[in-house]
């Protein structure tokens, strides 16, 4: 008996073990994303169904939260990047008061995030 066949009916490689032929299936890769991507995951998985059902049927899935990652990536570090700049959070004010700038910015990066969060992720 021969230890891989392939079927051509359906195209799938069958591999013997012990008396049996298992198919030899591969799960899909996961999508390279960060925080918003799987938010986002998150977010069409329960209240989407029908749209990720759609996506997952279609294959684009993994494509589409990982531009939506992307783009919510782009946005937040603009949004962060400007909001620095207009409140005067720099280096200068690091060396000074570390803890203030500190302070400062996990404010900014709060906002930032709830922000993206509102306008990418749950739109």
């Amino acid at each position: 008996m021969e230890h891989i066949i392939h079927d051509e009916k359906n195209g799938l490689d069958y591999e013997l073990v012990g008396d049996y032929y298992i198919p030899c299936l591969e799960a899909p890769e996961a999508p390279k994303v960060g925080r918003f991507g799987m938010l986002y995951h998150d977010y069409l998985r329960k209240h989407k169904k029908i749209t990720c059902s759609g996506l997952i049927l279609s294959g684009k899935l993994k494509e589409h939260i990982e531009d939506v990652d992307r783009q919510a990536e782009e946005m937040f570090s603009q949004l962060a990047d400007k909001m620095k700049q207009s409140e005067g959070v720099t280096e200068q004010l690091k060396t000074k008061n570390q803890m203030l700038w500190v302070a400062r910015m996990n404010n900014i990066r709060s906002r930032a995030t709830e922000i993206v969060i509102k306008e990418i992720i749950y739109n």
